[in-house]
């Protein structure tokens, strides 16, 4: 990965801010990765930014770094929710963009995942007070010109910052 933008992080903050430059979709696939090696069963990642910011690509990669076998990983825009299997569990992959409220999201069966799946969620705000308090929350968000997106990630769990040891550098 091409050089990296950090601000101080302290550790004592309630919810960690931690902006990381990603020049172009190769470095965004690169953190999404190394990420992915990191996480277990009931981790759950909100991924916010507007339409374009970079979330399905970031989710595409995480989920292809963790496939026994390589398979199309198409955006759940449609579907709502894609299921894919790897060696450690259930991955999650829901797109709530077209939810019109957090009842929907029992009907899918995704508070149920959280507790037993990875689940990568795009447009969280769908989730109202469903959205898991221990989640880790990534916007992406388009630099003005060229390819690059600036990442943003905030937790308030502990173990996060243990998981984002190394990988946002």
């Amino acid at each position: 990965m091409r050089r990296a933008i950090l601000q101080r992080m302290t550790a004592s903050a309630p919810d960690l801010r931690l902006p990381l430059f990603l020049p172009d979709p190769d470095a965004t696939a690169a953190v999404a990765t190394a990420l992915g090696a990191r996480l277990e069963p009931g981790d759950t990642i909100l991924l916010e930014g507007g339409l374009g910011a970079g979330k399905t690509h970031f989710a595409r990669a995480l989920i292809q770094s963790r496939l026994v076998m390589p398979e199309d990983v198409p955006s759940p825009t449609f579907t709502l929710v894609q299921v894919y299997e790897t060696g450690s569990g259930e991955i999650w992959h829901a797109d709530l963009y077209r939810l019109s409220g957090p009842e929907e999201v029992i009907e899918l069966g995704l508070d149920a995942a959280f507790d037993t799946a990875i689940c990568l969620v795009e447009w969280p705000d769908r989730l109202g007070d469903m959205a898991p308090a221990d989640a880790l929350r990534l916007t992406l968000e388009p630099e003005a010109e060229g390819d690059g997106r600036v990442l943003h990630a905030r937790w308030s769990a502990a173990r996060w910052a243990d998981r984002l040891s190394g990988v946002l550098a």
